[in-house]
């Protein structure tokens, strides 16, 4: 279905009934647009909408009655001029651990958990920088 353009000629005289016929038309799915004279009473519809249904509902709350009914094509697109890639900054690339190239192999990390492994390990931690109280 095409986008349409439909104008229908409403009598509203009161805005509680305004508000209904706003309300109304804003519920169809579709619709892109809704404007409304209030001194003519003439409200434009746009979208792709089926404007006879349009009409019925309206008709429960107003008078309403369809004017002319358009065919609106879509805005034709300029191209874009091509902006030039900015260059992109040096990537670091890092190399894959080679210690955890396997999914089923010991990984270090079981030492600090709360199930350490079973094999007789000595933890030796070399700092150069100790403190010593005397």
């Amino acid at each position: 279905m095409t986008s349409q353009k439909s104008v229908l000629q409403l009598s509203v005289h009161e805005e509680r009934i305004r508000k209904k016929v706003w309300a109304t038309v804003s519920k169809f799915s579709g619709v892109t647009s809704i404007a409304m004279d209030d001194k003519t009473g003439k409200m434009t519809v746009v979208g792709e909408v089926d404007v006879p249904v349009i009409v019925k509902k309206l008709r429960k709350i107003c008078n309403a009655e369809l004017v002319t009914v358009e065919v609106v094509k879509p805005p034709e697109k300029k191209p874009e001029p091509e902006k030039p890639i900015p260059a992109k900054p040096a990537e670091i690339v890092a190399f894959p651990v080679t210690q955890f190239s396997h999914p089923y192999q010991y990984q270090y990390s079981y030492a600090n958990s709360y199930y350490q492994p079973y094999d007789n390990y000595r933890v030796v931690v070399e700092e150069p920088n100790t403190c010593v109280v005397m």
